[in-house]
């Protein structure tokens, strides 16, 4: 994030590199003004008068050493407004014509008061301008104690203090909406990239779900028509009517999904619809053309509306999820009974198969138990946990697991709203 730094960029840039010599800079003009200072008679005839007194030899020492001491402000604060005002009080009990060396510690006490809290302020700056008042107005010699010169010290410290308190405020003020602003940019980020990877988890679920489903149809229909291709060539070329079919809609959805990766200003990605419900009839035919019976029940309340698509999207993609792990997994002979019922607020999808399942029936079962095993579980474990994070995604809960006398159940419950 940039930072505006007004005029003269490159010369600011480099005061900031380099505090010290700053520093010496702004010690160097404290002391011409000074000196300068010292020559000024603020009680002339006509008013302050230029060159008409002189500053004698320890005020000239006091000075110098006064400037010496601001080159350290800001590395040591304390320190130099300690001096300052030592050498400020020295001067001004001296007894001899005044000089400005006070000025010294008007710039130690701003800066202390740019650099630390607001109590440390006040205290530190009434005690100065306390200190430095009262010994100016003790040690007035012939003049009275109201002089302008005393009350000239008693103003520039208490606005030393007060400027710096100021300065500080606006910098903490524009620290704390520069820190605003890059935590709002880091923020948005983060979502951005949250908002990746969720789409990156979406449509690696997409393609899990087609490529399962139309491969493990492709493989069936295959091994179907390699075994009667001799015998009857008649169901060969249906089987592999099938596997033309199932192959089609693979490569259909793998288009729509994957169009889903375009960039901007890409040839526009295929507006089909995405599956759901109303397709349920075709998908199930697809399973039963590779011989494995389904049977169907919907019960939709048209009373209620339409499902979300959300949810019409999770509960064919779970359907198509559990037929496909029973045809890889279930034994031969098995069949299936899919059901879909809206119960108040929520769509329960169920499906079941009484065929006793193999090894790979066993690491579902663990998986079902372990989500963390999820990965691990032969053929089906990354789609039990695609269901998983399907129903969760919605707010809702998935349950897979063997059922009582052989076969097995997937569970799973989809909030309408």
């Amino acid at each position: 994030m940039t930072t505006d730094l007004g005029p003269f960029p490159a010369t600011r840039t480099w005061l900031r590199a380099h505090p010290l010599a700053t520093d010496a800079v702004l010690a160097l003009g404290a002391l011409v003004a000074m000196v300068l200072g010292s020559f000024v008679d603020p009680r002339g005839p006509h008013g302050p008068t230029f060159g008409t007194r002189a500053p004698d030899p320890l005020s000239l020492v006091l000075m110098l050493l006064a400037a010496a001491a601001l080159v350290f402000r800001r590395r040591h604060t304390p320190a130099v407004l300690a001096a300052t005002i030592g050498l400020s009080v020295v001067e001004l009990s001296s007894g001899g014509p005044r000089v400005p060396v006070a000025m010294s510690a008007v710039i130690a006490l701003y800066t202390l008061a740019s650099h630390t809290d607001r109590p440390t302020t006040w205290r530190v700056g009434l005690l100065t301008m306390a200190g430095l008042t009262g010994v100016a107005m003790l040690a007035a010699g012939p003049l009275p104690w109201y002089a302008q010169e005393n009350i000239g010290i008693f103003a520039w410290t208490g606005m030393a203090a007060a400027g710096g308190d100021a300065v500080r405020s606006r910098r903490a003020f524009v620290d704390a909406i520069r820190e605003r602003a890059e935590r709002a940019e880091r923020t948005r980020e983060e979502e951005a990239r949250r908002r990746v990877a969720e789409e990156r988890l979406r449509i690696a679920r997409d393609l899990h779900d087609v490529v399962a489903h139309h491969i493990a149809l492709v493989n069936v229909q295959a091994g179907v028509a390699a075994h009667v291709m001799d015998k009857r060539p008649d169901q060969a070329k249906e089987a592999l009517a099938h596997v033309r079919d199932a192959s089609r809609s693979a490569l259909n959805e793998l288009r729509a999904t994957v169009g889903l990766l375009r960039q901007s200003g890409d040839p526009e990605a295929p507006t089909e619809p995405a599956p759901g419900l109303a397709r349920l009839d075709e998908l199930v035919d697809t399973f039963r053309n590779a011989g494995l019976p389904v049977k169907v029940m919907v019960e939709l309340d048209g009373d209620s509306g339409p499902l979300p698509a959300a949810v019409d999207l999770a509960a064919y993609r779970v359907i198509q999820e559990a037929l496909t792990n029973v045809r890889k997994h279930a034994a031969p002979g098995a069949s299936a009974e899919v059901s879909v019922v809206r119960v108040g607020a929520s769509t329960e999808v169920t499906v079941l198969d009484d065929g006793g399942a193999g090894s790979a029936a066993a690491d579902l079962s663990s998986a079902a138990a372990d989500p963390s095993a999820a990965a691990a579980a032969e053929g089906g474990g990354h789609g039990l946990l695609g269901m998983r994070e399907r129903a969760g995604a919605l707010g809702g809960s998935c349950f897979a697991g063997p059922r009582y006398g052989g076969g097995y159940r997937v569970h799973v419950v989809l909030p309408v709203k």
